[in-house]
């Protein structure tokens, strides 16, 4: 069960990061985060309702306001990371924020069996081979490594908060829908301090209303990803969830070849080929 939530996680979270990187060509970054989680919240606010989640409020939910204050730091340095692209050279570096989740297990007591940590090494390895990243030529593309680099702590941050934030799947729905909400008020209030700043809020021809089924998508798909994540750590260990989990580069780079037609060089297919290898031996190990 673990293996099939974080490999599903991993779909959801490559699927969204390619869909607000593409987004955030074309509308500005913060302004993207901020809609597709405004969607989210609405979704996630008629879940709680339906399900009766606020019986299950508690301390635990500070995980998840801590989870929503780093998650639109982390989308906003993704997606401006995205767009300056390729996004099939810069996405894999942000996986390299499994390191913290996968640090936190370890601390809590966590011991890999020797296939696991074989896996770990591979899948890892892989994900960053995948991307081909290339740390020479021009300033921009040492911008976009950067902020993916700081992305990629954001997103190991989030992932090891919200795997802490509830124990029952109602609980899930409360502490998603606290995350989306911090994460509306924080972009929200980094938007305004944009736009007072001088930077447009929107494109040149106003709001992409054509766009909207694509941001419901990016937010929705966010959420899922962190839901199916908090339950594979809850059900097995968080070093191996999260490892799995941490694949969704590779669903970007994909979906951009497949796209965008962005070519895969000879180390991205390896490093490809290298991630799933060391799936598999995760989820055997």
């Amino acid at each position: 069960m673990t293996a099939l939530f974080a490999l599903a996680t991993s779909l959801l979270w490559g699927l969204a990061d390619f869909g607000g990187g593409l987004l955030a060509r074309r509308t500005p970054a913060l302004t993207v985060v901020v809609v597709s989680q405004s969607i989210a919240v609405l979704v996630l606010g008629a879940l709680v309702a339906a399900t009766g989640a606020w019986s299950e409020a508690g301390p635990q939910l500070w995980f998840a306001v801590g989870a929503g204050l780093v998650g639109p730091v982390a989308m906003l340095a993704f997606y401006k990371a995205l767009a300056l692209g390729p996004m099939g050279v810069v996405s894999p570096l942000g996986s390299l924020g499994v390191a913290v989740p996968v640090g936190v297990g370890l601390v809590l007591g966590e011991r890999p069996g020797l296939l696991q940590l074989a896996g770990i090494v591979v899948a890892v390895t892989g994900v960053v081979l995948a991307g081909g990243p290339q740390f020479r030529g021009a300033p921009v593309q040492r911008q976009a490594v950067l902020l993916t680099l700081l992305a990629a702590f954001g997103f190991g941050a989030v992932m090891a908060l919200i795997a802490e934030a509830s124990t029952t799947v109602t609980g899930l729905f409360l502490a998603l829908f606290v995350q989306r909400v911090t994460n509306v008020v924080a972009g929200g209030t980094a938007l305004y301090v944009s736009v007072r700043r001088g930077a447009p809020a929107l494109p040149p021809d106003g709001f992409p209303w054509g766009a909207l089924p694509a941001l419901a998508f990016v937010g929705l798909a966010d959420v899922a990803a962190n839901g199916t994540y908090a339950i594979a750590a809850r059900h097995g260990p968080v070093t191996v969830a999260a490892v799995l989990a941490s694949l969704y580069p590779v669903v970007t780079a994909l979906a951009a070849r497949g796209v965008l037609s962005e070519r895969l060089r000879a180390v991205q297919a390896a490093g490809a080929g290298l991630a799933l290898a060391g799936s598999l031996l995760l989820a055997t190990g």
